[in-house]
Order: structure tokens, then C-alpha cells, then sequence
């Protein structure tokens, strides 16, 4: 069996740049799969995309399918043959097999024996299989839009042009979206667009950079990140580079260069967030900075030539971005016509959600939880009042309108303007903090106490008209709000209770249709996150689960367990004490109320059952103040101690004693060291 590299290139017209490495990595899994399912034998697939082209490249492709060994069952022996004389049925299965009866072998299974017959089959080639493969493989790619062209009735995502289809050497036959299969590509639209006859499929990436393309996607990346990096250098400036932009960037470009350009520094009184949003957005500029990391008045643009006049290419995306900024500027000169707090009323005119009212009413509802948040995190409650009312003014200003990514950020510079105060204009930006799994938390206690109101409001009115996130939906971000709101609570160490601000919330609410058990709900719902928290920390899930089986509602404090229960799992006694504590659970489980309320000492009867008596009552008196300080690691490695008295006790004591009064007292004494465990977590639940 042979093997070759394959290679399949699909011509394209300017694919949509957020859509390329999607459609690349799914043709590619595509024909993997196929492949795959065919049994064909190949080695690596890496998938390469341009603008212009979907490629995929699989090494070591098999030119065929292995050969099989067929299996066939006939009749069984008993009915195969009556008399010494084989039946109809055992004729009729060997004209089927295309043999004789004496030729059919027996095949004894645990049901009997049947006649049977094996044959090799050939496997197939892949110039049979591969046209159906890589047809079906396009089929199913996932075209954000299908568009049509001229008069043909065949749909893709842009107009195809080319196929190639290469296993070594040769073409593979094949008729893909109306174009048949060839070794012909084409290079650059501008510098290489004449036709490139591809000798072997090695040959692919070579021939490419010979005409201005570079198909490895990742290559091209890296070359444009090192062009921004060195152009930055030679303008004395430091290149900020977004991943998602410099993505965007190497999909609408074959042959990247880098070219850096500037604007008229008067723009710079404008917010460098304005100016850097409408680079990024409007023209897929990388902005620079200086050494004290403010915004220099250059841009660095990728084109997708190389031009013989490069200051004509420079000067004609000046021209382009001046009145984008102008635009930016005007939007900004516009806004601080009137101050944010003018912008209040329109707040009653835009509704946040039909059921819950407009903005002007969540900011309301949101201004009096956090009015009581700030309160009891020692903040400043006027201000978070103050913040929460202003919070979504912004949302009406023409610059947020252009840009909905500048929300809170305009709004923060909108209030330093005013003269409102320092912590307010920050707690406006800091509402949204944070943004995703990583991101920095609001430092100021204002911003805190508006974070979390904000959140909480949504969270208590999407639930209480029933609009809750399922596995697939969740159209208000009700799980990213829930993180956030735990992620405050823990990382700025605010020992809140989950379910007194809830409660608060819930009731700045009039009439939810689902008003009844609304708190409960939330709060398992928020607290169900702490599953995916502990997962992000590194931490196996059984010790999330140990400590939600206790009526923990701080969040802080039940980070807290999770961490203590963690640690004490590393513990070497940590296995004998959680074996213990799963047998002293099932115990109690089946005998019910028959244990006594107290331990009664005169019923102590053996030696292990006083030992572990003592050692349970001097680890209480001993964690007691350690539970009070919610200093649960150093009071689980206290309880670490118990393994010993425990092991010699089950060991040692049989609890069904056939006395009631001993039984219960027994039954008293586990359910009495349980319980000092489950003063942080019910452990049982550890693997």
C-alpha cells in the first residue's frame, strides 16, 4: 500500500475574514473524518487559509483501503441440512456467496452453529472514495451566508473559481461545487495572478511564496506580528497588538506588509479609547504607544502588496482615517454639550427588558442594593447611589451609539467632566468589571457595590419572569453575570451573604410572575457556578461538591472551604478519614432518629469508643474558635489528628450493639464526629 501527501485546495472569491479559520478547520475535520470512516490509513492534517483559498494538506495518505475479511452467516447447521442433504436454505445461501455448499465453512457461536462464508475483499481506492469525501466534507462546512453568482444554481459562501486536488503526483478526478478537480492554483490577485501548475502536493507552500501568498495561516500571523513590532520600533513606539484584530487582519491579506502612518495630534484631545475604537473597527489599525503609555498620533495599517510607492499606500489611509477621528472628535464635542446627569431622563424612554421596565428603572432598583452593599462593605453609600443612577447614561450619547464597546467608559469620562466625584466616575467604568474569565475586578469599593447591584437586578428579574438560561440559550448572559458576581466577592475577600442581597434585590421588584421560591432559585443557580469556578482553580470537582452539600450562602466563605477541603484531601490521613466518614454516614442514614441527643460516658464501655471520645471533644473545644474565624485549613489539619482513634474504634467496637441504650450512645459518638467535619464540608462526597 503506497502512500503520498493529498492536497485539496478549494479557489475562492474574498472570503469574510471572521469566517476563515473556521471554514479551514472544519474542511479539514471534514475529510478527516471521512477518511476516518473509510478506514483509510494517513498521517497529519494541517488545514491552510487565505483570503482566496481553503486548503487542506493530509500526509501519508494510503492510495487505497486495506483489504477486509468479509463474514457471512447462513442458516443454522441443524437447518442447513436434513438427511446427510443440504436444504433450500443452505443452497440458496451459497448461490448467494457465489460457491458451492461443500465450500461454506462452519462458524460456532454461542448459540450453535451456522454455515457461514469469509472472503477477502479489496479495499477501494482513494480515487473512488475521495470525490464523495471531500463533496461531502464542503457539504457540510459551516457557511455563515450561502450566496449564488451568474446563473449557476450552486451556492457557497463566495464565488468559487478552482479546485485542485492532488495525491502526490497525480489529480484525483473529482467534480466539487461544479468545478473539476486539476493541479492548478493561481498566486497573488495583483503581483502573481497567472496560473500555477503544481507539479507534486509538497510543492504547495513553496510554490505559493514564490507568487506573493503565504497559505499557513499561522505563519502569516507571526509575520505580521513581527512587521507591527518592528515598524513600532523604528517610530520609537511601543505596538499594541490585539489577538482578535491581528486575527481579522491576516484574513483580509495574501502577502502582508506593514506600513505606519499617522493623524493630526488634535485629535489626541479626545479619549484615546474613541480614537483607538474607530482605528480598530473602522480601518483594522494597531495603534502605538509612548514610553509613559499614552496614545502617539500613529497607526500602523497591513496591506496586502508590496507597493514600488509605499507613501502613496501611507498617504491614502490618512486620508481615510482623518474624518474617521474627525467623526469621533464630533461625537465627543457633541456629548459634553450636557452633562451625564441631563441624560437621566432618557433613561425612562429605553427599556431594558418588556417585563421589567426601562433603565431609568433598573437603575432605581440597582441604586438601592447598592446603596445597602456599600454600606456593609464600609464603602461610601452615597456614592454608589449616585453611580448606580448614572451607570447607563451613557447609553444615550452619540459616541456610545457609534461604539457600544465604550459604554462605562465613556460614562467615566462624561462624570470627570462634570465635576462628579473621583470614585463615582470610576465606579461608572468599573461596572462591567470583569469583562471575562481573567479579567481585573473593580479595585474601587463604589465600582464594587454597582457591579454587583447591577448584576444581581438581572439576574433576580430575567429569573422572576421566567426567562432562565438553558443548556444552549442564555440571551442576557446570566451565567457570565453569576461568575462575575462571584469573582467580585471573592477576590476583593466581601464576606457577603448570597442570599440576604438577593432578597434585596428580589424586592425592589413589583409583580414578578415568579416571585415564589425566586431567592432560592437564584441562589443555587449562582452557587451551581462554583463548579466551573473551581475547575478554572485546578481544584477535582468531588471537592466542590463536598462543600455545596452544606447550606453555605458567602460566597467568600465558601471559596474558603473549597480551598481548606482541598488542601486537607492532599493530606495523607485524608483517605482513612474520608472512608470513615462515608461508613459513619451510611450508618447513621439507616438507623434514623435511634441515636441519643447527647454522649452518655457511663455507656462507654470499650477502650476505642472512650479514646475516640476524648479525642472528638478536645478537637472540638480545639477548632471552635478556628471555625468562628473561618480558619477552616488549620482546623481540618487539626481534625486530621482523629484518624488514628477512628481506624482503632471501627476496628475495635461493634456499634449494632444488641443493648438499645449502648447502640444509640454509639451511634451518638459518630454522629458526633461527623459533625465536626461537616462544620466545613460533608467529605464523604471525596473520591
Amino acid at each position: 500500500m503506497a502512500t503520498e501527501t493529498f492536497l485539496l485546495e478549494l479557489g475562492v472569491e474574498e472570503l469574510p475574514p471572521a469566517a476563515i479559520d473556521m471554514l479551514s478547520d472544519a474542511l479539514a475535520k471534514g475529510i478527516a473524518d471521512g477518511l476516518n470512516e473509510a478506514e483509510v490509513p494517513f498521517g497529519g492534517v494541517r488545514a491552510f487559509a487565505t483570503p482566496r483559498r481553503l486548503a487542506v494538506r493530509i500526509e501519508q495518505l494510503a492510495d487505497k483501503q486495506p483489504d477486509r475479511e468479509v463474514e457471512r452467516r447462513g442458516p443454522a447447521l441443524a437447518a442447513a441440512f436434513k438427511d446427510g442433504e443440504p436444504t433450500k436454505a443452505a443452497q440458496g445461501f451459497a448461490r448467494s456467496c457465489g460457491i458451492g455448499v461443500e465450500e461454506l465453512i462452519h462458524l460456532e457461536t454461542p448459540k450453535g452453529t451456522w454455515l457461514g462464508y469469509r472472503e477477502q475483499q479489496p479495499g477501494d481506492s482513494i480515487d473512488v472514495l475521495l470525490p464523495a469525501i471531500v463533496a461531502e466534507a464542503v457539504d457540510q462546512l459551516p457557511v455563515p451566508k450561502y450566496m449564488r453568482w451568474g446563473d449557476s444554481r450552486i451556492e457557497f459562501s463566495r464565488p468559487v473559481h478552482w479546485l485542485v486536488m492532488l495525491h502526490g503526483s497525480r489529480v484525483i478526478e473529482a467534480q466539487v461545487l461544479g468545478l473539476d478537480a486539476s493541479r492548478t492554483t493561481f498566486g497573488h490577485r495583483f503581483h502573481a495572478p497567472q496560473a500555477i501548475e503544481l507539479v507534486h502536493a509538497d510543492d504547495y507552500l513553496a510554490a505559493l511564496e514564490e507568487a506573493y501568498v503565504l497559505a499557513d495561516r499561522d505563519r502569516r500571523r507571526e509575520r505580521i506580528r513581527e512587521q507591527v513590532l518592528r515598524e513600532a520600533e523604528r517610530a520609537g513606539a511601543e505596538a499594541v497588538i490585539d489577538e482578535d484584530l491581528l486575527v481579522e487582519v491576516s484574513g483580509l491579506v495574501e502577502w502582508p506588509v506593514a506600513l505606519t502612518g499617522s493623524f493630526d495630534e488634535r485629535f489626541l484631545e479626545v479619549p484615546p479609547e474613541c480614537l483607538i475604537s474607530s482605528m480598530k473597527a473602522n480601518q483594522k489599525y494597531f495603534h502605538l504607544l509612548d514610553d509613559q503609555g499614552r496614545l502617539k498620533p500613529l497607526f500602523i495599517t497591513i496591506a496586502n502588496i508590496e507597493s514600488h510607492d509605499p507613501r502613496q499606500v501611507i498617504e491614502g489611509n490618512e486620508r481615510v482615517i482623518r474624518p474617521r477621528l474627525a467623526d469621533a472628535a464630533f461625537f465627543y464635542d457633541t456629548d459634553r454639550r450636557q452633562p451625564l446627569a441631563a441624560r437621566e431622563a432618557d433613561l425612562a424612554s429605553v427599556v431594558f427588558q418588556r417585563q421589567l421596565g426601562t433603565l431609568a428603572d433598573k437603575a432605581r432598583r440597582s441604586a438601592v442594593t447598592a446603596r445597602f452593599i456599600a454600606e456593609r462593605i464600609e464603602g461610601a453609600p452615597d456614592h454608589s447611589e449616585r453611580a448606580a443612577r448614572l451607570a447607563k447614561c451613557d447609553l444615550s450619547t452619540e459616541m456610545v451609539l457609534e461604539f457600544p464597546e465604550l459604554q462605562g467608559i465613556m460614562g467615566y469620562y462624561y462624570a470627570r467632566q462634570d465635576g462628579e466625584p473621583e470614585e463615582v466616575a470610576q465606579a461608572l467604568y468599573e461596572q462591567y468589571l470583569p469583562r471575562f474569565a481573567g479579567d481585573e475586578i473593580p479595585q474601587g469599593k463604589t465600582g464594587q457595590a454597582l457591579a454587583l447591584a447591577d448584576r444581581l437586578d438581572t439576574l433576580i428579574g430575567i429569573f422572576g419572569i421566567g426567562a432562565r438560561p438553558t443548556g444552549a440559550k442564555d440571551p442576557f448572559a446570566l451565567r457570565r453575570a453569576s461568575i462575575g458576581v462571584l469573582n467580585i466577592l471573592i477576590k476583593a475577600e466581601l464576606d457577603l451573604d448570597l442570599r440576604e442581597l438577593l432578597t434585596l434585590a428580589a424586592a425592589q421588584h413589583d409583580n414578578l410572575p415568579q416571585a415564589n421560591g425566586l431567592v432560592d432559585e437564584v441562589l443555587n443557580y449562582m452557587l451551581d457556578r462554583f463548579r466551573a469556578w473551581t475547575q478554572d482553580e485546578g481544584i477535582p470537582v468531588e471537592v466542590y461538591l463536598a462543600v455545596r452539600a452544606r447550606p453555605v450562602t458567602r460566597p467568600l466563605d465558601f471559596a474558603r472551604r473549597i480551598r481548606a477541603v482541598h488542601d486537607f484531601s492532599q493530606h495523607d490521613e485524608a483517605s482513612a478519614l474520608v472512608a470513615a466518614n462515608k461508613r459513619v454516614a451510611n450508618i447513621l442514614a439507616k438507623q434514623g432518629d435511634e441515636r441519643a441527643l447527647r454522649i452518655d460516658a457511663s455507656l462507654l464501655q470499650e477502650a476505642a469508643e472512650q479514646e475516640l471520645a476524648k479525642a472528638v471533644e478536645a478537637r472540638r473545644i480545639e477548632t471552635a474558635p478556628l471555625f468562628q474565624e473561618a480558619r477552616y485549613t488549620e482546623a481540618l489539619d487539626v481534625l486530621t489528628g482523629l484518624r488514628v482513634p477512628v481506624d482503632r474504634f471501627f476496628d475495635e467496637v461493634m456499634v449494632m450493639s444488641d443493648d438499645p441504650g449502648i447502640r444509640a450512645n454509639r451511634l451518638a459518638l459518630l454522629a458526633s464526629l461527623q459533625s465536626l467535619f461537616l462544620e466545613v464540608a460533608d467529605i464523604a462526597e471525596l473520591q
